[in-house]
């Protein structure tokens, strides 16, 4: 059962389109412009890589909770779906990006 009974009208669409068309604008940009600062390393990859998985978290975490309706459900649902994920995305990026590396270095 949900907390809160979701949005009713179209406003809160628009408002979530707008935000994700803004972040999506932002990767867009920095994907074309690839400022020299952002491609300098740091933990295995470069800061500019990082910055576009940190957009797209933030993209899916709206889509999520919005979109599939998780921002309304009971707390003890949001945690059981949520903390997994905080934690082993994280883990998982950190490895890739480390381990990945590591085969350049024979």
């Amino acid at each position: 059962m949900a907390d809160h009974a979701s949005p009713s009208g179209t406003g809160w669409i628009w408002k979530i389109f707008w935000i994700l068309l803004a972040i999506t604008t932002v990767e867009v940009v920095l994907g074309i412009i690839k400022p020299e600062i952002l491609l300098t390393s740091l933990a295995g990859t470069s800061i500019l890589n990082i910055i576009f998985i940190g957009l797209t978290l933030v993209k899916a975490a709206y889509i999520v909770q919005y979109f599939m309706h998780l921002k309304y459900e009971l707390g003890s649902l949001q945690k059981a779906i949520y903390l997994p994920v905080l934690i082993l995305i994280p883990y998982l990026t950190f490895i890739l990006l480390f381990e990945g590396q590591a085969i350049y270095e024979f």
